[in-house]
């Protein structure tokens, strides 16, 4: 054993201050008045949330509980009722799907025809002049009915 080296002393100095990140942070003697002001709100609050959780979830077990049973008597009735209901669902859906797509289709092709032929939109003024002329001549007609049926 006399062949073994003498063990070396390491001496720990405390640090006042490290560097991480880009900032230097010093110890503190404990919390700042802000961490304990968020700690005094942030608890009742938190608490709070947390009992509420609880009632949710206890309700929901709760009603489980009570309505398996209903579930279970009344399957023949209502398992056939929610395929419908979902067949009918999915139906209208799907109808509004074609039909969202044919109107863009048929939008497409008139765009197209239009680039082809070379004839321009109308302009959103000559719409209002056009509709506001088929007002007036409805109207007119109208009006002209009801003089015929007053005579």
């Amino acid at each position: 054993m006399a062949d073994r080296p003498a063990p070396h002393q390491i001496q720990v100095h405390p640090q006042h201050h490290r560097f991480e990140g880009g900032r230097h942070y010093y110890p503190q003697e404990g919390p700042s008045a802000s961490q304990i002001l968020a700690v005094i709100t942030l608890l009742p609050i938190g608490g709070t949330l947390l009992a509420l959780a609880g009632l949710t979830l206890a309700g929901s077990v709760i009603g489980t509980l009570v309505s398996a049973p209903l579930f279970i008597i009344f399957s023949p009735v209502l398992v056939p009722a929610a395929i419908v209901i979902g067949l009918a669902v999915t139906g209208f859906l799907t109808s509004g799907a074609f039909g969202l797509t044919g109107l863009s289709s048929l939008s497409y092709v008139i765009n197209c025809i239009r680039r082809v032929t070379g004839t321009n939109q109308y302009s959103l003024d000559q719409a209002k002049d056009q509709v506001g002329q088929k007002i007036k001549d409805l109207g007119q007609g109208i009006q002209s009915k009801a003089h015929r049926i007053g005579d």
